[in-house]
């Protein structure tokens, strides 16, 4: 089961922590990814980060301000998010999956998901 949290109220320009824990298991061999998904969109892939390797990838929307990280010890990934928009308005899911790399972007290869967490940038 994951556990997102983190989201609340900001000013553009500022920032915020997500994080997403795992409970009754771990992350090991999983890609960990996030999700969000705006008023009146469809849901687009965030970043993604690989447990064992800690390898990502990001969103071009987010790159240069956005930082996925992840705490072996505390079963938790992070989603470190500067220089907010607000545009990056949204519900925010953590998802985990044994995913194929070249799929990561897909929201079919995640198949655990948390309950989201808002996320909402004033301007």
């Amino acid at each position: 089961q994951l556990q997102a949290s983190g989201g609340g109220l900001v000013q553009a320009g500022g920032s915020l922590r997500l994080s997403c824990a795992a409970s009754g298991g771990t992350f090991a061999t999983y890609t960990v990814a996030w999700f969000r998904r705006a008023p009146g969109k469809e849901r687009e892939f965030v970043t993604c980060i690989t447990w064992n390797y800690g390898t990502t990838a990001y969103a071009d929307s987010v790159k240069g301000r956005f930082t996925v990280s992840r705490d072996i010890a505390k079963n938790t990934v992070y989603l470190q998010m500067n220089s907010l928009k607000p545009e990056d308005t949204a519900v925010y899911f953590c998802a985990a999956g044994v995913t194929n790399w070249g799929r990561r972007l897909s929201a079919d290869e995640y198949n655990h998901w948390g309950q989201g967490t808002q996320v909402t940038v004033s301007s």
